[in-house]
């Protein structure tokens, strides 16, 4: 009979957690850098699968508890002024759960069920730089995606969301512009984080072309 994977908790050595996922590939960054069309298109073209971490979010969230993970539980009980209006940016920045790394345990659980062919993209921002370089057999494997202030508001635009949030608060205008500069402070966190753990990063603005990103992003996991 055969025997279950060993869950993610059960693994005690970095060195076989490394080989457990060695056949994943991550794409981090900031809101609004295009990682999820990068993802979908690189693996497309090299017949992957794709994990998309904020898809999952709401599954992450039932699973968790106050313990593990309590500026979750926090900021699910805030309204929607609590929130983004009666904080400042960089508190929204220190307490958002995702940002620091709450729940990350659920998706290397999640990856860790899934078969090992094909290979898997994983992104989304919540693909921290400290908390997936020590899953790295291979430095190729991973990449941020930053993305200027400028094209970040320019992508929530053309997708329809830029208000979506801030329009449920008392003061869309003020939510919006904490919103925006909480985002560009999380993405310079990501370009100090990644490059003090020499990590491959990739600058997003309006110069670059999607087929480029693409191939940028190919190109730097050795595909």
């Amino acid at each position: 009979m055969t025997q279950p994977e060993p869950a993610f908790g059960e693994i005690a050595d970095a060195a076989a957690l490394q080989e457990r996922l060695g056949h994943v590939y991550w794409i981090g960054g900031g809101s609004g850098a295009g990682k999820s069309t990068i993802a979908r298109r690189v693996a497309a073209r090299h017949g992957m699968r794709v994990y998309a971490t904020d898809d999952v979010m709401p599954d992450h969230a039932r699973r968790s508890t106050p313990g593990d993970c309590p500026l979750l539980a926090a900021f699910a009980a805030m309204d929607m002024d609590e929130r983004w209006l009666n904080r400042s940016p960089r508190t929204m920045l220190e307490t958002f759960h995702w940002f620091q790394g709450e729940g990350f345990h659920f998706i290397i659980e999640d990856l860790l069920r899934l078969p090992t062919r094909p290979g898997v993209i994983v992104e989304g921002f919540r693909l921290l730089p400290r908390l997936v370089k020590p899953l790295l057999a291979n430095p190729r494997h991973a990449v941020w995606l930053l993305p200027t202030p400028e094209f970040r508001r320019a992508a929530f635009d053309s997708r329809g969301t830029l208000w979506e949030i801030a329009r449920k608060t008392s003061d869309p205008d003020r939510a919006l512009a904490n919103l925006l500069e909480r985002d560009r402070m999380f993405t310079e966190r990501l370009y100090q984080e990644a490059g003090r753990l020499d990590l491959r990063m990739i600058a997003v603005d309006a110069t670059i072309s999607e087929a480029e990103l693409a191939e940028q992003v190919t190109e730097a996991f050795g595909l």
